[in-house]
């Protein structure tokens, strides 16, 4: 019995592994996808799960648009500065610590 237990943990935690893999490094239509078929899953599971919440979550990552460099969204061109940032950046050398 003990066998069957081990075998099982160790293929979820091969299944989670994967779908983790496919969720952050596939591609975005995938990732879409993917989203929205969990969320399927997760509005069709039974009441007393009270999967609702994490339905409604898969959803909205779901049609989540990101900003163009793939990231948190909440860039666009309006909110580019206006400077350009130094390409260098100085630091006394009276701040930098020493080690012994």
């Amino acid at each position: 019995m003990n066998r069957i237990l081990d075998n099982s943990v160790v293929g979820l935690a091969l299944l989670a592994s994967i779908g983790y893999a496919l969720s952050s490094l596939g591609p975005k239509g995938l990732r879409m996808r993917l989203f929205s078929a969990l969320a399927r899953f997760a509005a069709r599971a039974p009441e007393f799960l009270h999967l609702g919440p994490v339905a409604r979550r898969l959803e909205g990552a779901a049609v989540k648009t990101s900003g163009s460099c793939g990231g948190c969204g909440s860039c666009d061109a309006a909110s580019a500065p206006d400077q350009p940032a130094d390409s260098e950046v100085r630091v006394p050398l009276a701040r930098v610590g020493r080690r012994d």
